[in-house]
């Protein structure tokens, strides 16, 4: 069976009725990511109430558990967690026989169940702590029977706790992790035969059982000599002068916990052992490893026993898997998991896991259709069938969608941008705005030129009326890809006075009607504009056009001629004030001619249009510097160069932030105002 789903009320963030949660799973493995306090670690907490875990730690429910609504001045006084189970095996449906509820599913009944976990909070007395009153029972609206303690059993997860001390997990002591984990692993429990202390040993020892080898071991060290003749000096010499007349003293040695319960002598055994990871090449040489390496290996035998183990239900919780994991083996863990959650066990289920991640590192390596993104208090699952994606998109997505772009799941705002130059101006020019993108908590996501609007549908919902919409301010930034009908003589695309060609791959303003130019526009914007995602398409052309004709033009000039001499730059040969000048020098002479703003405009894509070897990254790299220079010197204030910008970079820039007054150190939430 699996978790198919789990609804959560007036518990912590999370309210009632519509303001609860409800987050659908899938079978194999749910990743929940967003960013801080939206909920990622209450999920895996209300699971750990409702379930139980493994390692039978007590988790106390507390005031602060309890809902308090914004604007109200109590808690409430009632927590409800409810998990569903489909898919029950022959098994499963043994064990809860008495707790099934029965539904329609594909035109007949199908067993499922349910368990609705309760806490309520009893009369504060004055100086007593409040009493809370749990229980669990079946049934959808929680009108079956309670489970016993057996079913809970059953039921209960392997949690592993964010900043685990998996070195300590790992070591020998009372109640460590490893002998929890190997007391019911089966090759522990089923391997080997018991010592009959009648009979003796087997001939080969290798036939014992773990408790025969204890019981072995301690008859062995009951019987040795050493021990029985101090046993006997003890008696002789010194209890038996110390005894009264028909009452003799008599002491007898034997080894701790070898009497009592096979079940707590196989603890006391296991729990002497220590696990250390070695380096198989030199075995013999002493364990230094990290906690990194650690954590691999605490995790590894967590899987081992849900992996190996016939019945119960196989849930893994992990918190933060990424913790103390370098990039490289960040990738490598959640390939292994996504491989783990198709296996079958010996009782043919499969396990299910539940992680919480901050890493765009393993965002990038999970699978979207096994993504939950968290966001105000909601959970949004990107699943097939809840996105504004088609199936197509998914197979593009898991090619492109790497660590470099998964901050996408991380953040407060998003800007989509199709190339290196508007990631790398885009920020400078918010900062100089006092739109700053980091105090905003914003993303710029570069996209390369392909699949712009299919990154952006991942934040639009196919049923907004039902699941609700992602309150997350989505901005594409794209190129109208139109050119000004004197550009491709000046760019060079064809000679000057030469005919035009009819079959050609570039689209000029004469080559439509206005109408047909809105159309275009309005298609372009149609691709990924619902919800909160708009599309702000480029005013006349494309980026570094479109910033000569709105007013950078002479700065633009600067930056491509700089680039041009990067190299130079970089070699001492040139310096950049001696390249800056001749520019200017180069500007005035251009601008002598008195060209239009679309010659001016053209003129200056030129330098940086495919073809002339000039890097646009670069040039954006020189521009950004150029303005803040400008604006150190108070030559350039926010509003004089919102004044020179494209009117749809300050709309996209203005869309996903909000205003950043200067010396403000804290972080705004981000505003929708375009």
């Amino acid at each position: 069976m699996f978790l198919s789903e789990l609804r959560i009320e007036n518990f912590r963030a999370f309210g009632e009725k519509e303001e609860a949660l409800v987050l659908a799973l899938r079978p194999g493995l749910t990743a929940l990511v967003g960013e801080n306090d939206t909920g990622k670690t209450a999920v895996i907490d209300a699971l750990r109430l409702a379930l139980g875990t493994r390692d039978q730690e007590f988790f106390r429910v507390e005031e602060s558990d309890f809902h308090q609504p914004s604007g109200a001045a109590a808690h409430r006084n009632e927590i409800k967690i409810r998990c569903k189970f489909e898919d029950l095996t022959l098994a499963d449906k043994a064990a809860f026989a008495e707790h099934l509820t029965y539904e329609d599913q594909d035109g007949g009944k199908a067993a499922v169940l349910y368990v609705n976990w309760k806490a309520v909070a009893g009369p504060q007395a004055p100086r007593q702590r409040r009493f809370t009153s749990i229980e669990a029972r079946s049934g959808k609206a929680a009108d079956g029977p309670q489970f016993d303690q057996a079913a809970k059993t059953l039921l209960c997860a392997t949690y592993l706790r964010p900043l685990r001390d998996a070195e300590r997990a790992m070591s020998a002591g009372r109640g460590s992790r490893l002998s929890q984990i190997l007391q019911y692993t089966k090759e522990i429990k089923e391997h080997g035969q018991d010592y009959d202390r009648d009979k003796g040993p087997p001939d080969d020892l290798s036939m014992l059982s773990v408790l025969g080898i204890g019981d072995f071991m301690n008859a062995l060290l009951s019987n040795h000599k050493g021990v029985q003749t101090a046993r006997e000096n003890l008696n002789a010499e010194y209890l038996e002068r110390l005894s009264f007349s028909g009452d003799k003293l008599e002491g007898h040695i034997s080894v701790s916990g070898s009497k009592g319960d096979p079940g707590v002598r196989l603890r006391l055994l296991l729990e002497k052992l220590d696990l250390e990871l070695r380096d198989g090449a030199a075995p013999e040489t002493p364990p230094n490893r990290g906690l990194g390496s650690n954590n691999m290996l605490f995790m590894a035998c967590e899987l081992l026993l849900l992996g190996s183990e016939a019945g119960g239900f196989p849930l893994l919780l992990i918190e933060e898997p990424e913790a103390h994991l370098h990039p490289q083996r960040q990738l490598r863990l959640m390939q292994f998991l996504q491989e783990k959650v198709k296996e079958l066990r010996t009782d043919n289920q499969k396990i299910q896991i539940i992680l919480t991640t901050h890493s765009p590192n393993l965002a990038s390596a999970i699978e979207l259709d096994n993504l939950v993104f968290m966001h105000g208090r909601k959970a949004f699952p990107l699943a097939v069938g809840h996105t504004g994606l088609d199936k197509s998109d998914y197979g593009f997505l898991a090619r492109f969608l790497d660590v470099t772009k998964a901050n996408l799941f991380f953040a407060r705002g998003l800007l989509i941008v199709e190339g290196d130059a508007e990631n790398i101006l885009i920020p400078t020019l918010a900062r100089l705005m006092e739109r700053d993108l980091t105090a905003n908590g914003v993303s710029i996501v570069n996209v390369g030129g392909t699949g712009l609007s299919r990154f952006a549908r991942i934040y639009l919902r196919k049923h907004p009326e039902k699941d609700g919409t992602i309150d997350v301010p989505v901005a594409c930034i794209a190129d109208f890809d139109v050119m000004p009908d004197c550009g491709p003589e000046i760019i060079g695309t064809v000679k000057p006075g030469e005919t035009w060609p009819e079959k050609r791959r570039w689209r000029a303003k004469k080559d439509f009607t206005s109408e047909e130019l809105q159309q275009r526009r309005d298609e372009i914007r149609a691709k990924a504009s619902s919800q909160k995602v708009q599309t702000f398409v480029a005013d006349q052309w494309t980026l570094e056009y479109d910033l000569a004709f709105a007013g950078l033009a002479e700065d633009m000039w600067i930056a491509a001629h700089l680039a041009v001499a990067d190299e130079r730059i970089n070699t001492g040969k040139l310096s950049k004030e001696s390249v800056a000048r001749n520019a200017m020098k180069s500007y005035a002479n251009l601008s002598e001619g008195k060209p239009s703003p679309d010659e001016l405009a053209s003129h200056v894509y030129a330098l940086v249009a495919p073809g002339s070897g000039v890097s646009k990254a670069i040039t954006a790299q020189y521009l950004a510097c150029l303005l803040e220079g400008r604006a150190r010197k108070g030559q350039l204030s926010p509003d004089a160069l919102r004044g020179m910008l494209p009117k749809y970079i300050v709309g996209a820039i203005e869309y996903v932030t909000a205003k950043i007054e200067p010396g403000e150190g804290t972080q705004k939430e981000a505003a929708s105002d375009g």
